[in-house]
């Protein structure tokens, strides 16, 4: 059985920059990912998303996005490629191909005994996605595939994209039925590969908004049905929205407001970068709708709640620019003023007569998209460091079975933890915990050894 100090399971951005601060450290690791690097941005993204943030934010800081204009959002392949670079320059020591299948305190001696089993048609490649694997050190299997390890360290990187969710609102029989077609967010990729017909778009966060607005621009009849959502502007008196919730604290906050939970943020680098506005997109031609509250005989039945979901996303609007304001006069910055950022469009007419009913064959949807997020999966964990959700249980990333880490998660210390800057500085706490626990126990061992 190999044996690890530290065990990293998946290889994108969290494993990655775990990666890094465990290499400083001097910690021995290795990271197991089931298929590639990134390979949620390769293969759950549509073809067109570019990142939500500017080059010169959303990155390292130990790497910049070579060839990339700062204020450009790069591209969905470019994101992969830095991911693949990074790795590169760090050494990470990335095995590909390789699934967890369970995760259990050694029986024998201090430590985890991790099982994996071997993915077909990833394992055998003779590089990870550009990343140089040294044949030799390929995690060793039984010759059927599956094998263990043991690590004293193990570190979930898995990242909060983990199992797609979508509501039991519809039956699973909508397709055969009425040939709609549901898909979550993660499975759409472009215009062309939807039936044709109108399309249903549920969830109105960054991904959904981007989504419905991309396919009203490929001339498609759209419906979306918009849940509570901020939406911050994307630009404002010259700097990009992530450049003011830095000076305004906001990427440091600790807890989330319980209030605003669940409440999503809707913004969008698409095509330059543009501050979201549903009202414009009404305006365009796209049929905004409350929550998705029900089904019945093939009628989708929606709250009358658009009214205040639009205006409240407005007034989130409207705070961030006066807390923009606020911070230009008492810092007396020379920023540049922009009073035309302040107007509000009338209501459209789906805000002044909602529809509160959608019959989907007399409307003609062909498709209906969930843009309804995630849930972890920690099944596989069989140690007692979950909550009776299966959520996991912990401070900064350290759980209370020593030797358990968490990493990438939404909040995980702050409210930028889950974005690529901030998982780095997560992944440095973990790092140097590791270290720290490292050091004890070379202590002891010295000890020994005296005695």
């Amino acid at each position: 059985m190999e044996k690890i100090n530290t065990l990293v399971i998946g290889a994108g951005q969290a494993g990655l920059a775990l990666s890094e601060h465990l290499s400083n450290n001097g910690i021995q690791h290795m990271l197991l990912e089931r298929s590639r690097i990134a390979e949620s941005w390769r293969t759950a993204r549509w073809d067109s998303l570019v990142a939500n943030g500017p080059a010169w934010h959303d990155r390292f800081p130990t790497m910049e996005f070579e060839g990339e204009p700062p204020d450009s959002f790069p591209s969905r392949d470019r994101v992969v490629k830095y991911f693949e670079d990074f790795a590169k320059q760090v050494s990470a020591p990335v095995r590909c191909g390789v699934e967890v299948t369970r995760v259990s305190k050694n029986s024998k001696g201090p430590g985890f005994v991790i099982n994996f089993r071997e993915v077909k048609g990833v394992s055998d490649t003779v590089s990870c996605s550009g990343v140089d694997i040294d044949s030799s050190r390929k995690v060793a299997s039984n010759g059927n595939g599956v094998g263990e390890i043991e690590a004293l360290h193990v570190v979930c990187a898995t990242g909060p994209f983990q199992t797609p969710v979508i509501p039991p609102v519809l039956p699973a029989t909508l397709e055969d039925e009425l040939c709609v077609k549901q898909m979550h967010s993660n499975e759409y990729r472009n215009p062309q590969q939807l039936k044709k017909g109108s399309v249903l778009v549920v969830g109105a966060g960054s991904s959904g908004g981007q989504i419905a607005d991309e396919l009203l621009r490929s001339g498609r009849r759209v419906f979306l049905s918009v849940g509570p959502h901020e939406r911050p502007p994307r630009s404002y008196r010259g700097r990009d929205f992530v450049w003011w919730l830095g000076v305004l604290g906001k990427w440091d906050l600790s807890t989330v407001d319980p209030d605003t939970a669940h409440v999503t943020i809707s913004v969008s680098g698409a095509r330059g970068g543009h501050t979201v506005d549903f009202r414009e997109y009404a305006a365009r031609g796209m049929n905004l709708l409350g929550m998705t509250s029900g089904y019945r005989d093939g009628v989708l039945e929606f709250a009358d709640d658009l009214n205040d979901t639009i205006n409240n996303g407005d007034a989130s609007y409207l705070a961030m620019l006066d807390e923009a304001d606020a911070y230009v006069e008492r810092n007396a910055l020379d920023l540049p003023l922009e009073p035309n950022a302040r107007t509000i469009s009338a209501d459209p007419e789906c805000m002044i007569n909602p529809i509160l009913q959608l019959n989907l064959q007399e409307e003609n949807i062909s498709t209906i998209i969930w843009a309804t997020g995630y849930r972890n999966d920690f099944s596989w964990l069989e140690c007692d460091v979950l909550d009776d959700q299966g959520k996991p249980v912990h401070s900064r990333g350290v759980s209370g079975e020593p030797g358990i880490y968490f990493l990438g998660l939404p909040w995980l210390s702050r409210r930028g933890s889950s974005f690529i800057w901030g998982v780095w500085h997560d992944a440095k706490y973990i790092a140097d915990h590791i270290g720290t626990q490292h050091e004890y126990m070379a202590y002891h061992l010295s000890r020994q050894r005296e005695q």
